[in-house]
């Protein structure tokens, strides 16, 4: 596991600072990217992973990627805020591996290595705190790209302070995804390599010797949802990155995310997101 947690990388999107009032109001966010928010002043509240969360000065709050958010603000709020993005190994997000608290108190220190962000990248502030604006694909692109040209010394203080902070969000001790080590963490790395590929249940269980009913069950007992179903929640996360951050069409992200035809692909995701692919890409590329 130590081995996976080391090839952690982060790549930071954007940072700054924001006073915000009674229009931070924003429901159905659901980003390829995570955040952390750091309160300062005022009051609001955040709804992810199941949990509504208020939040208050003094307080630094983690929203993971690809979770439902809705944000709301009473009436005043001040806060430094990071979007960045995450990855172990080929592809797999750290929130399959470990558990993770949302929530901590703040010291000078982190709000130092905020400070030191915005000296260090004083162009990625939001100018619209609308994440249908600034979550976009054409953002994520040029965003990407412009952290492949950062100084090598810059780059490695950057990796050094978003680590600072991120680090203290990771629940210790024993947990229930760090037991899939042996098996499980391979299965879960075997589906978003082979995401392209024809997959079932039984190949699955098969691969790793045992049957498909065992499988299923232990499946669904450590991550809490049967292995079609999670197989089709992979495919739909890893198509709204596409969709964001690529210029393929929508059958070439139906054949790379392994659905069996466009039509089917366009039915269960627009049964999941509420919207056609086209319409998600629509709204996530208006700038």
């Amino acid at each position: 596991m130590n081995k996976a947690i080391q090839s952690l990388k982060l790549s930071l999107l954007h940072t700054g600072f924001a006073s915000l009032d009674t229009s931070w109001n924003h429901d159905n966010v659901i980003s390829t990217f995570s955040r952390l928010f750091l309160v300062t002043k005022g009051s609001g509240v955040i709804f992810h992973s199941y949990e509504e969360v208020a939040l208050k000065p003094g307080y630094l709050y983690l929203i993971p990627s690809f979770t439902y958010s809705r944000y709301t603000c009473p009436s005043k709020l001040e806060l430094y805020y990071l979007h960045f993005l995450e990855e172990v190994g080929d592809g797999l997000s750290i929130f399959d591996l470990r558990d993770f608290i949302y929530e901590i108190k703040f010291s000078e220190f982190e709000k130092k290595n905020f400070e030191r962000l915005l000296e260090l990248y004083p162009t990625r502030s939001l100018e619209n705190d609308d994440p249908r604006v600034y979550d976009n694909r054409k953002e994520i692109l040029k965003l990407k790209k412009d952290n492949d040209f950062i100084a090598a010394s810059k780059l490695i203080e950057t990796q050094g302070l978003l680590r600072l902070l991120f680090f203290h969000f990771i629940k210790e001790g024993k947990s229930n995804k760090i037991q899939v080590r042996s098996t499980f963490y391979e299965v879960l790395n075997y589906i978003k390599e082979h995401l392209h590929e024809p997959m079932t249940v039984n190949e699955l269980a098969s691969r790793y010797n045992l049957s498909a009913d065992h499988f299923s069950r232990v499946f669904q007992q450590k991550f809490g949802l049967r292995p079609s179903k999670y197989i089709q929640s992979v495919k739909i996360e890893r198509s709204e990155t596409l969709l964001i951050t690529t210029n393929n069409t929508i059958a070439q992200i139906a054949e790379k995310t392994g659905w069996e035809n466009v039509s089917y692909y366009t039915r269960v995701f627009k049964k999941v997101t509420g919207k056609t692919p086209g319409q998600f890409r629509a709204e996530r590329s208006s700038v």
